[in-house]
């Protein structure tokens, strides 16, 4: 039976201007430095600044390959039929701007189908993220109804750890872990 573990860590705090603040700066190497005994095979992180940023500076501490992954982009899973979501949040979904909008959360279904996958070996890697994407992988991950996405929240820099065993349901392994003093 083989593992794949994933690692999801949410990017550090940003300023206004999208880059890390400074917290964000010193949120990521504290990050690093803690994860610096796990052996990973990868990371993966979102394009945006403040991600980009944060797998730098983690990846400062992690020798592992990184690169820029299109699955960890910061995407909010936009339903075309609300009726599974409760009433209060609808106002708040057509406020989603168009360009975050995952329409039927087709890509994030993606992402967790390929990065949650199991092979022919083990593999634990590293996806440095947003809140709604690590949120959507535990969601998936727990079998939770879908809305559910929307009331988990992964403070900054902190870790949730997910496993896929081949032939068993997935498993949570831990939810935002505090790895950086995340404030």
């Amino acid at each position: 039976m083989t593992i794949t573990e994933l690692y999801l860590v949410r990017h550090g705090q940003a300023g206004d201007d999208g880059d890390l603040s400074a917290l964000g700066r010193e949120q990521a190497d504290r990050a690093g430095r803690r994860l610096s005994a796990v052996a990973f095979d990868a990371i993966h992180h979102s394009a945006t600044p403040r991600a980009a940023q944060t797998a730098e500076i983690i990846g400062r501490h992690v020798p592992a390959p990184g690169h820029v992954c299109d699955h960890m982009l910061d995407r909010t899973p936009y339903p075309s039929d609300r009726s599974g979501y409760p009433q209060g949040r609808h106002s708040w979904l057509d406020e989603v701007p168009v360009e975050e909008r995952d329409p039927d959360a087709e890509r994030l279904r993606a992402a967790v189908d390929h990065l949650g996958a199991t092979g022919a070996s083990d593999r634990r890697e590293l996806l440095i993220t947003h809140n709604f994407v690590i949120g959507w992988f535990v969601r998936h991950v727990m079998d939770a109804p879908e809305w559910r996405w929307m009331s988990l929240y992964q403070d900054n820099c902190a870790l949730t750890v997910l496993r896929w065993a081949g032939g068993r349901p997935p498993a949570m392994i831990s939810f935002n872990v505090a790895l950086a003093g995340t404030s």
